[in-house]
């Protein structure tokens, strides 16, 4: 073999090389392109619900955050904080205006009645009286159920009715307030708002801190936010309640071509794509393509429904909505386009970052050549 036609072999096996990798389409990048997601759509025959976003999309899409007490916890009144709860101990002492009372030894005026329990039904036993309701009654309430029932025994008894201890109205509050622990219901705290105060306030973000309320007709949460704002959510509380303030757990991942690729926590309740690209620090000047922003989510079957206008879609089909930011009123409709938990944003790159990528491989790969045919014309002199 000549050693001219080693040379030319040699430059053909580089050059070969080159067109390999300037049409390979395994170079490094960060996901799929734009096309390559529209490709996989379920119009195309693949798995995916593809949908452009405008205003109409954003407004179907859109899911109330906001959580809420029930009508059962709204519409109760305000806690009697003087009234006997189950559980509480109290005593009664009466007074007969008859030397042999039914209550009293010989020769005695007064009867005490010690350590008298409110049971669980919130009924308590007094002798010659029987079983009388005392729980919800105050203690002048309660002296006048038991002088009536004695006054069918005893002509004229006097009756004094005192709380001892056990008092069961109180709550439990934990979580994010600055001072956890057991407090009584009292008149300057028996609503919810009163008794976060009570404690201190709240140490979370306001922002994002979620107060539930425990009992054992049921439960309700409602963001703190809420409670400032409407007055109606200032439930009256009820004795074994538990109070619970947390911040909210939900978060969304960004990734592609944005500031910033990681899994991002709500900052407050309610955010519009636009919200969430700028906690990420917005798009990547250099690589991004406006017109490529993807929003991944498996969709519930109710709004997946509604945003094709079909009746037949299930629970948790995989949904890819795309916002053009250069269309006329993109930004507006980033701006409403809620970001739900478990969100994944995705920012496409633009067309010409894939050309220059390949462009700067093809670039070294004929450095590389270069230098073997000078390194091979040298060997060859």
């Amino acid at each position: 073999m000549t050693p001219r036609y080693r040379r030319t072999a040699a430059r053909a096996a580089v050059l070969a090389c080159v067109v390999f990798v300037a049409g390979c389409n395994s170079l490094p990048r960060p996901g799929p392109s734009a096309e390559e997601i529209v490709a996989s759509s379920k119009r195309a025959g693949g798995d995916l619900n593809v949908v452009l976003v405008d205003g109409a999309v954003a407004q179907r899409a859109y899911v109330d955050p906001r959580f809420g007490f029930s009508q059962s916890f709204l519409t109760l009144p305000e806690l009697r904080t003087d009234a006997f709860n189950a559980g509480d101990s109290l005593s009664v002492t009466v007074w007969e205006n008859v030397d042999n009372g039914l209550l009293v030894g010989t020769g005695q005026k007064v009867a005490n009645l010690q350590e008298i329990q409110v049971d669980q039904r919130g009924n308590i036993f007094v002798p010659y009286a029987g079983t009388i309701r005392a729980a919800g009654a105050t203690p002048d309430e309660l002296r006048e159920l038991i002088t009536e029932s004695l006054g069918r025994a005893t002509p004229d008894p006097q009756v004094e009715v005192r709380r001892l201890a056990g008092d069961g109205a109180t709550i439990n509050l934990i979580g994010g307030v600055s001072g956890q622990g057991v407090y009584p219901i009292e008149p300057s705290t028996n609503t919810l708002a009163a008794m976060l105060a009570r404690a201190g306030g709240v140490t979370a973000d306001p922002e994002l801190a979620i107060v539930t309320v425990r009992r054992r007709s049921g439960s309700g949460r409602i963001y703190l936010q809420d409670l400032y704002e409407n007055p109606a959510n200032d439930i009256a509380l009820r004795a074994g309640d538990t109070i619970i303030v947390e911040e909210d757990q939900r978060a969304f991942t960004a990734l592609g071509a944005t500031g910033a690729q990681a899994r991002v926590p709500f900052p407050r309740a309610d955010i519009s794509a636009i919200d969430a690209l700028a906690e990420v620090g917005g798009l990547n000047g250099n690589l991004s393509d406006p017109t490529g922003v993807f929003v991944f989510r498996r969709e519930m079957a109710s709004v997946a429904n509604r945003v094709t206008g079909r009746n037949d879609m299930a629970e948790g089909e995989p949904f890819a909505y795309v916002i053009d930011l250069t269309s006329p009123g993109g930004i507006f409709i980033a701006k409403d386009f809620q970001i739900r938990d478990d969100d994944t944003i995705y920012i496409t790159e633009a067309p010409f970052v894939a050309w220059t990528r390949v462009l700067e491989a093809t670039s070294q790969t004929l450095n590389f050549a270069a230098t073997l045919t000078r390194l091979g014309d040298r060997a060859l002199e």
